[in-house]
């Protein structure tokens, strides 16, 4: 079982209801530097930090920064995706594992049973902040206006034909799907299958919009596994395009195909608005303050999950963390903000603060045994 503080249900509620550049150093600032003893010998082991391509860069920033005020080593930052950085940080314990997690999503059931039959026990769940999953065309594109409903007909392998049964998706435009969206061919560019933007893309896009459809909700309450297998199965005609994890990637493929969307990050739209736009969302514009307030359908929030059992074999791991959720980087003037953050409120800040600082007595208890 995660080991999550008090606030965890309410993070789990919004969540259900809601590109890596190095960072020029001389322009960071924060309020609470750490200070950290010199280390004067041994090989000490580098933090080493998997996951998700939509926290990643944040991650990656933080890490240039904590090099650069600490005397601990930079931490080491691969983007796997949310899946496959679980994957990584389940196989075990020890000093060359890695310690931290990124995730654009919650952990599931199956990698927390992977983690706990390779000892990895509790991780820690720290809340960093809100990313929206932006649904962009190139600059020079038509404006979309989408609801859930009909990103479901849109992207969906096959739809219900109204009489219990299913068919293959016929619709080939978006005018075939509504006669409000333009004339334009359905090609969007998307994460793959271990990337959580995906995971959230499907969760609360594709399984709210099929929810609209009279015979996916009567399927809903009479077989939810078969629901969710029906709503989460995306085209594999052409329609939908499984991208990396490199959202940079799909805004290089929107520029040369202007008429194609592509599923991204809200962080990343906001590194390319000079090329990039996004899709309204029933009306309402993926921006930072309607993906804070949670009225943005696609909000979701960010994660790191820090391994308890490295915590005394891997140097600075506990004081990484806190500078993570600092006020320097996460607070309303940080460096993050800078690079994208939605930033949590100061209540869940302060409380995601004393949680990290929390990590340094059991990083000093382990270090006592």
């Amino acid at each position: 079982m995660v080991r999550a503080s008090s606030f965890l249900l309410a993070s789990t509620i919004f969540f259900v209801a809601a590109a890596c550049g190095r960072t020029d150093l001389s322009t960071l600032e924060t309020g609470d530097r750490i200070v950290i003893p010199p280390i004067t010998s041994g090989d000490v082991p580098k933090i080493r930090i998997v996951g998700s391509s939509t926290v990643g860069p944040f991650a990656n920033t933080v890490a240039e920064q904590f090099g650069a005020v600490t005397d601990f080593p930079t931490p080491i930052v691969e983007m796997t995706g949310t899946g496959g950085g679980f994957k990584a940080f389940c196989a075990g314990t020890g000093p060359h594992q890695p310690s931290i997690s990124d995730a654009s999503r919650p952990v599931k059931p199956s990698e927390e049973a992977l983690c706990a039959a390779n000892g990895v026990v509790a991780p820690e769940q720290i809340r960093i902040g809100y990313d929206g999953i932006v649904i962009a065309n190139s600059k020079a594109g038509p404006v979309f206006d989408l609801t859930k409903a009909e990103l479901y007909r849109a992207l969906a392998q096959d739809l219900p034909d109204g009489k219990g049964d299913f068919r293959p998706n016929p619709n080939r435009t978006w005018r075939d799907v509504s006669p409000d969206l333009p004339d334009e061919p359905i090609l969007i560019f998307g994460p793959p299958p271990t990337s959580g933007t995906r995971d959230a893309f499907v969760e609360l896009g594709m399984e709210q919009g099929a929810l609209e459809d009279p015979q996916m909700a009567a399927l809903s309450k009479t077989d939810e596994a078969a629901f969710r297998e029906r709503a989460h199965a995306l085209r594999s005609d052409g329609a939908w395009i499984d991208f990396g994890e490199n959202d940079s990637a799909i805004v290089q493929s929107l520029m040369k195909t202007p008429g194609a969307l592509g599923v991204l990050g809200y962080s990343f739209l906001e590194r390319n608005t000079d090329r990039v736009k996004a899709a309204r969302l029933s009306g309402v514009p993926a921006d930072f303050d309607h993906i804070k307030s949670g009225e943005y359908g696609l909000s979701r929030l960010m994660f790191i999950y820090v391994k308890m059992q490295n915590l005394g074999q891997v140097p600075g791991l506990a004081a990484f963390a806190q500078e993570f959720v600092s006020d320097g980087a996460m607070g309303p003037d940080g460096y993050l903000i800078e690079k994208g953050l939605i930033p949590l409120s100061d209540e869940d800040r302060a409380a995601v603060q004393a949680q990290a600082a929390g990590l340094s007595a059991g990083a000093a208890g382990k270090a006592g045994r």
